[in-house]
């Protein structure tokens, strides 16, 4: 989903920087409160565990430039599933930042927009996930309907905020528009692909409960809330 370099430049480029402020944020409250549940050592852990899946993820999976941006397996929904909203969060922003500064310099400028698209929809999908999931499910448990649902709106936001950046920075012209609408469908795929790569994580993680112990996921995979 990197924005493309030159789309939103100049002045405009504030706007990024506030928007990423504002999520960077939400996202240090999320964490001071998963810092009083679970413990400083459980947060960090999870998040360097998402940090280096998000890597992971950014330069091993397959990626394509697609119109305005680029078709990448971001996998939102799982980090969310797997580490909680906090740790997910930080893990896209720091996994981010880590492929712009060691492998992809030219897209630091886009950071703020780039890591704006991924957190505000993550945001979403954590409010989403109270609205539809009963509190005496486990994550271990959800179905694929509940897993599509979280999905879909990770990557609608996604899709939605790459948009509004290309608009924001490139206006209401044909080709623009054109462009927006081929990455817009070439997402599709994604919001096939995701929820299964949910439910495939979700049932090796119901195989080993073990892993709560040692605090490298969230307490909600295996409990109720």
């Amino acid at each position: 989903m990197h924005i493309e370099p030159g789309l939103v430049d100049g002045a405009k480029l504030t706007l990024s920087y506030a928007t990423a402020a504002a999520a960077g944020g939400y996202a240090i409250k999320l964490a001071s409160e998963t810092v009083r549940e679970r413990g400083i050592a459980s947060f960090a852990l999870r998040t360097a565990a998402a940090t280096a899946l998000v890597f992971s993820f950014f330069e091993l999976l397959p990626h394509f430039r697609v119109g305005v941006s680029e078709l990448h397996f971001i996998l939102g929904s799982t980090l969310f599933l797997l580490f909680g909203a906090a740790p997910a969060a930080c893990g896209l922003a720091f996994g981010l930042l880590a492929q712009g500064l060691f492998f992809e310099p030219a897209d630091l400028p886009q950071y703020g927009m780039n890591v704006t698209t991924l957190l505000v929809p993550l945001f979403a999908i954590r409010a989403l996930a109270d609205r539809i999931i009963p509190g005496k499910t486990a994550y271990v448990d959800l179905q694929y309907r509940q897993t599509l649902m979280l999905s879909t709106a990770y990557q609608s936001g996604i899709v939605a905020w790459v948009a509004f950046w290309a608009l924001y920075g490139a206006g209401f012209g044909a080709q623009n528009l054109a462009s927006i609408a081929s990455f817009a469908a070439s997402y599709a795929l994604i919001i096939v692909v995701e929820p299964l790569a949910d439910l495939a994580v979700l049932a090796f993680a119901k195989l080993r409960r073990d892993l709560i112990a040692g605090g490298l996921v969230t307490r909600r995979l295996h409990h109720a809330a």
